[in-house]
């Protein structure tokens, strides 16, 4: 199974954080939040991605294409006009990843549905894929979503996560259906949308062009049509959108108490 991640919008609410680099490369604790994300896919078997790009996504092309100059130490013999990479000890050491990246410019005006809708050919022969946003952790447990997914046999689902309402709110009845989704409620404690989603691939007779915003016409279509199911969360789920939120993950990280950093 493939996870696909939304990479491209622009993050204007980080400030001067993504004015100099794409969201997905805003770091915390030293890792852009998009390793933190892999990361954590990888934890539960998961190493094959495809990443939607846009805004400044030369840049997370050019950090994935020097991913062990990045994070390992180096030795540069300019005598002998060579470079290698080294291995921090065994105290410090970062493991060897087995990813498979696709890295798919889906231009940097497209809204959320147009990105995934470009990315077509690279999940055509998926039956189904992950989709998440390239800018949320959790504590989500995917192998029990992806059961969850295969149970029910409906086109979607969506992680439901229960932090302050700020974002998409879902209506959930008592088997699990979602029966309505509002963008961006204000002053409700509703279930919100927090990603994570698993979907099938008949999700794209829902996507239109590169207008189409995923979050506003594909899911009420689907969760009128009973083809939205929620997969409730009730651990730990957070996004970076504002300064504040990094800030919180940071600490956490620092900490040692990354609710989200489930691996070695």
């Amino acid at each position: 199974m493939k996870t696909v991640i939304l990479a491209g919008g622009l993050g204007t609410r980080l400030g001067e954080e993504t004015t100099i680099r794409p969201k997905p490369l805003v770091e915390i604790g030293g890792r852009p939040i998009i390793w933190h994300i892999m990361k954590y896919y990888s934890h539960f078997g998961i190493n094959d991605f495809v990443i939607l790009l846009g805004y400044k996504g030369y840049m997370i092309k050019e950090f994935f294409d020097n991913y062990r100059r990045h994070l390992y130490d180096m030795k540069i013999d300019f005598k002998n006009n060579s470079s290698s990479s080294i291995k921090k000890d065994s105290n410090n050491s970062f493991e060897e990843e087995n990813w498979v990246i696709e890295l798919v410019d889906t231009g940097e005006n497209t809204m959320t549905g147009g990105r995934l809708k470009r990315a077509y050919p690279y999940l055509k022969d998926e039956a189904s894929f992950c989709f998440t946003y390239g800018d949320g952790v959790s504590n989500i447990n995917i192998n029990d979503e992806i059961e969850f997914h295969k149970k029910h046999k409906k086109i979607a689902t969506i992680g439901a996560v229960y932090p302050p309402a700020r974002f998409g709110a879902l209506k959930i009845e008592n088997n699990n259906h979602v029966s309505s989704f509002i963008e961006k409620p204000r002053g409700d404690n509703a279930y919100i949308s927090g990603g994570f989603f698993i979907l099938n691939n008949d999700i794209f007779d829902y996507l239109g062009d590169d207008n189409t915003v995923f979050e506003q016409e594909p899911l009420r279509k689907l969760s009128s049509n009973n083809e939205l199911m929620a997969f409730k969360h009730d651990g730990f789920w957070q996004c970076m959108d504002t300064q504040r939120d990094k800030s919180i993950l940071e600490e956490m990280w620092n900490k040692g108490n990354a609710p989200w950093k489930l691996w070695k």
